[in-house]
């Protein structure tokens, strides 16, 4: 395990510095347009200068990774400069790379034709386009920083299903996931989402894994936030795969099992029922639906503790089940193939990548599409199956959201006519 921890922590140094190099690289590029449009004499200095600062905070940072111990806001603020400073730079390159390559063909043309071999200089106004249009990105993500990361909405989905038992028609589940409460640093911004949760009065609510980014220490400060969290049946989670303390090197072996034992009993002092491979039902008029939890299971390299056996055991093999699933590539693996039929799936996991594109009824994109096809929303089966996938409450790493804001999910069960 310790050999393993190191080889994550030679990996992470290796794609901050990487990506570093990366910055780089478009930084002299993107300097191009600001050099034409800003003829000033303090123009290298502001910017060359922004570049010296970043260069440094990531030298510095990862040193620390070297340790382990670096404080995980320190990251995400090194994350989200990242994606501040160089997501703009890449859209100035584009029309910079359309105009030199313009310049390239005329300069060859001219050489051709035994003209002045003088490459054209930079016009203005492309510069100045180029500016322009990667504005709008950068607008974006200071927005996505500065407030999207905390803009809760609620979700709402109607889910009609045959045989569910008569008593249960019009039951409701509120679902959050991916909480990663040491990204937060706003209490009344995070109680808000909490109090959008409550009053919903919901039948149940469920938490689908993720309270920490790494440590049990980091949902501490939060108990009594997430106390506040309440559905007339009660609360109920499972746990993700930053819940394990997988990516975070502990003193031993037995700091590690104390670090997931003091979580799970964080759980229970927030007032939520955590199911590690277990069930549980709810009956209504002497009609039960039942409740699944599964431990984090996906695809290598994440963990596979999950047990889906183990936690549909107990259940009847005709009963209306809803299981809880952190990571949505369970469903295509192996829940929507058992031998006991699971109605819903409720996942998380993906956060929609906190970036991308969504108009209602026209538009749902997001670059984690090519990693995860299930990522966001509602994904029914042909035999009646479904899976939904929560975009997340909290956000890691990058310390916002851009167009794909934090999501609390409000399910109502239907019981389908005729």
């Amino acid at each position: 395990m310790a050999l393993l921890l190191s080889i994550q922590s030679d990996i992470m140094i290796f794609r901050i510095l990487f990506i570093l190099g990366f910055v780089l690289a478009i930084d002299f590029y993107a300097y191009q347009a600001f050099k034409t449009v800003f003829k000033s004499s303090a123009t290298p200095w502001i910017y060359w200068g922004i570049t010296i600062a970043y260069i440094i905070f990531s030298i510095y940072m990862s040193m620390m990774m070297t340790s382990g111990k670096v404080d995980y806001k320190y990251l995400s603020l090194l994350v989200g400069t990242t994606i501040l400073i160089a997501v703009p730079k890449l859209v100035i390159m584009a029309p910079l790379i359309i105009e030199d390559i313009i310049r390239l063909g005329q300069f060859t043309f001219r050489a051709l034709t035994t003209q002045p071999t003088i490459m054209p200089e930079r016009r203005t106004f492309i510069s100045q386009l180029a500016l322009g249009i990667a504005a709008i990105p950068l607008i974006g993500i200071i927005d996505g920083i500065w407030k999207g990361r905390y803009r809760y909405r609620v979700i709402s989905h109607t889910l009609e299903f045959d045989d569910l038992p008569d008593a249960f028609d019009g039951f409701t589940i509120a679902q959050i996931s991916d909480i990663h409460s040491g990204s937060f640093d706003n209490v009344e911004k995070v109680s808000y989402g909490v109090d959008m949760v409550t009053q919903l009065g919901a039948d149940v609510v469920m938490f689908t894994g993720d309270l920490v980014n790494n440590t049990a220490s980091e949902a501490e400060e939060w108990i009594s936030t997430f106390q506040k969290l309440s559905g007339k049946n009660g609360v109920f989670s499972i746990l993700g795969n930053h819940d394990y303390g997988d990516y975070w090197k502990f003193p031993s072996a037995k700091d590690k099992v104390d670090n997931l034992n003091r979580l799970k009993e964080i759980h229970k002092e927030m007032g939520m029922d955590l199911l590690l491979n277990d069930s549980r039902y709810f009956e209504r008029e002497g009609q039960r639906i039942y409740l699944a939890g599964v431990e984090n299971w996906g695809l290598p390299p994440f963990p596979q503790y999950g047990d889906l056996n183990q936690a549909l055991s107990g259940i009847p093999e005709d009963a209306f089940t809803v299981l809880l699933s952190h990571d949505p590539s369970h469903f295509d693996a192996q829940v929507k193939q058992h031998n006991k039929k699971v109605h819903l799936t409720l996942s998380g996991h993906t956060h929609g990548m906190q970036f991308g594109i969504e108009i209602p009824g026209w538009i749902k994109w997001s670059p984690v599409k090519f990693k995860y096809p299930k990522w966001a929303g509602l994904y029914p089966e042909p035999d009646g199956k479904v899976l939904h996938v929560n975009r997340g409450f909290g956000f890691l790493a990058f310390p916002g959201r851009v167009g794909m804001w934090p999501e609390i999910t409000q399910i109502t069960l239907k019981k389908k006519l005729g």
